[in-house]
């Protein structure tokens, strides 16, 4: 497979709030992350259509990685994981 990420992803479990005034707060668990973005796994609720700019928050299990919500893109979605593109100028941690 050609692979031609710009980041290098690491495999990783973080809880992830994703805020829309559209549809509320979806809750999800990250599959992988990393400096452009992240594949973010949802259960039993719709994703975000592609192209919706989403307010997220990264939460470990005390506590926030990032206390103010940053925006991200919804780039693609295929079943319950969506990749979210960090906006430019907007990194946690």
């Amino acid at each position: 497979m050609d692979e031609r990420r710009r980041f290098e992803r690491r495999s990783t479990t973080i809880r992830v709030e994703i805020a829309h005034p559209a549809f509320g707060t979806i809750v999800g668990f990250t599959q992988d992350i990393s400096d452009g973005g992240a594949s973010v796994a949802i259960e039993n609720q719709p994703c975000p259509p592609v192209g919706t700019v989403v307010s997220v928050r990264f939460r470990k299990m005390v506590g926030a990685i990032n206390e103010e919500p940053v925006n991200m893109r919804v780039v693609h979605h295929q079943r319950n994981v969506i990749g979210l593109m960090f906006s430019p100028g907007t990194r946690t941690g």
